[in-house]
């Protein structure tokens, strides 16, 4: 789950704030792309550097493939293996050009990127009104009021998948709402998705030790960051609405109280992807729901609607979707009145007995997911699944 760099012509290994996350395509330029256009290609190049939203791996795929086909031509080199999943993807979208003119790529290279910043935009100009996120997070929105602080989860556009970054930012903002003076933590997601869980581009980043070392590295985050929530001294309310997929689900279990939308679901599709549980769910979700409803969800993928989540005790209530917001937010300024100090003891009583167990499991959960990501079981099936995700 480490930081996703994308090493599209040269190697990129860091980005100004503003793009982070943001492939940087080299400047160089072959005598082959010379002649007309080279003007209009160079400053598309420029304006690359500049985007300030992450349009996605697939556009940043076909920018890759426009680029190389552009400057050499067709695909001429081998194929990579399944496993090298950042240069197999490269070649698959260079590859996909067949002969496509050099000229003709060069056009559509610059066509995508005035798509993608239109010359009018400028980045320092901000609407009237328009919300400034606080400094310091850049796919949460993160706001305290009445007692409350909220996270909510911000990428709308990408479902609110988890990125690398999010993972961070999430980090933090449960470190600094542990110390501010709300009384409660809520959890929730803007759009029509809570959270569609892992981002599986987070997969793609390989160091140079390796897989293995990408698989340690990150089944450490993965202890810290559920360690965040396991350790979260103050009332922390998730409220679910839409959609939750993966991490987000089993989190959800280390919640004090989950409040949902009745369109939610909840899917766990963890052997789908050759993965097993997180988030302590292989010890909090026997625990609330029963070992047999558990395993449909933990081992088989069965996805839950609301209600059933609700009967078998993982939510704690759910309300009609048009008025989730109205109910559930008048009832938590009203928890929010009750004296602070007193829920964070009453917390401490019920939870303290369970700290030890629950990073435990935390601990063990990561040690065998780190087994799985080596698996060619994993591989495969993350493979299998970007490449569907890439062909819708």
């Amino acid at each position: 789950m480490a930081k996703v760099a994308w090493r599209l012509g040269r190697c990129w290994c860091s980005s100004p704030p503003q793009v982070i996350g943001f492939p940087v395509v080299q400047l160089h330029m072959s005598r082959t792309a010379m002649g007309i256009g080279q003007k209009d290609f160079e400053n598309a190049m420029n304006q690359v550097k500049l985007l300030k939203k992450d349009p996605g791996n697939e556009v940043k795929l076909k920018l890759y493939a426009l680029y190389k086909q552009a400057t050499e031509g067709p695909c001429n080199l081998p194929k990579p293996g399944v496993f090298d999943l950042i240069n197999k993807a490269k070649w698959d979208a260079w590859n996909a050009l067949g002969s496509l003119p050099k000229e003709t790529a060069r056009q559509n290279y610059v066509d995508l990127v005035s798509s993608l910043s239109p010359p009018s935009e400028s980045s320092s100009q901000v609407e009237p009104g328009a919300y400034r996120k606080p400094p310091g997070y850049e796919t949460l929105v993160v706001t305290s009021e009445d007692g409350i602080t909220k996270i909510m989860l911000n990428r709308p556009t990408k479902k609110n998948a988890i990125s690398s970054q999010m993972y961070q930012e999430i980090m933090l903002a449960l470190k600094a709402a542990s110390k501010d003076d709300s009384a409660i933590t809520v959890l929730t997601g803007n759009g029509d998705y809570y959270s569609s869980g892992n981002d599986l581009s987070n997969f793609t980043d390989i160091p140079s030790g390796g897989v293995e070392e990408k698989a340690k590295n990150s089944a450490l985050f993965l202890r810290d960051f559920v360690g965040c929530f396991i350790d979260f001294p103050k009332p922390l309310i998730a409220v679910v609405n839409g959609p939750a997929v993966g991490i987000s689900v089993t989190l959800l279990g280390l919640f004090d109280a989950v409040y949902a939308s009745d369109r939610a679901t909840f899917h766990t599709p963890f052997s789908h992807l050759g993965q097993s549980p997180e988030g302590c769910s292989s010890y909090t979700f026997p625990k609330i729901m029963g070992s047999a409803k558990a395993t449909e969800m933990l081992i088989f993928g069965k996805k839950l609607t609301a209600g059933e989540a609700c009967a078998q005790g993982l939510v704690t209530e759910v309300f009609p979707d048009s008025t989730l917001q109205k109910e559930v937010w008048t009832r938590l300024k009203t928890y929010a009145k009750l004296p602070p100090n007193a829920m964070r003891v009453s917390k401490e009583i019920i939870r303290n007995t369970e700290k030890e167990k629950l990073h435990a499991v935390n601990a063990e959960e990561c040690r065998v997911i780190q087994g799985r990501w080596l698996s060619d079981e994993c591989m495969n099936a993350v493979m299998n699944f970007l490449s569907k995700k890439a062909k819708l």
